[in-house]
């Protein structure tokens, strides 16, 4: 097995760091936040593959001729992309409703939201 998918995960993981941190828009950060959330999506993927894998579902192959792909890797990788969509169209609607009140997406021009 390869470092290599581990490294593109931490690329695009700093990466949307990077932008969150830069960023002087709620909807760039929002979107930010959505590139380091997909960098668990490659992830995941890395720490399920297997060389020459195939689906556990095949009842035709005996037990250890071909390794198998787990399974659970998948679902939650799955799982990952359905939470990620939602937790984003969240943001994005709280995103709308601050430009609705406050006429603003700057995250430096909310001064009513500083406690």
């Amino acid at each position: 097995m390869s470092v290599f998918p581990y490294l593109v995960a931490a690329w695009i993981f700093l990466t949307g760091c990077y932008g969150l941190v830069t960023s002087r828009n709620l909807i760039h950060a929002v979107g930010c936040l959505a590139v380091c959330q997909a960098s668990t999506y490659v992830l995941l993927l890395a720490v399920g593959y297997r060389d020459n894998g195939t689906a556990p579902v095949f009842s035709d192959l005996r037990p250890g001729t071909r390794p198998l792909v787990d399974p659970v890797v998948q679902a939650l990788a799955l799982t990952d992309v359905v939470v990620g969509a939602t937790v984003t169209a969240l943001l994005l609607a709280l995103v709308l409703q601050i430009a609705k009140r406050h006429g603003t997406v700057d995250p430096d021009e909310l001064t009513e939201l500083r406690g």
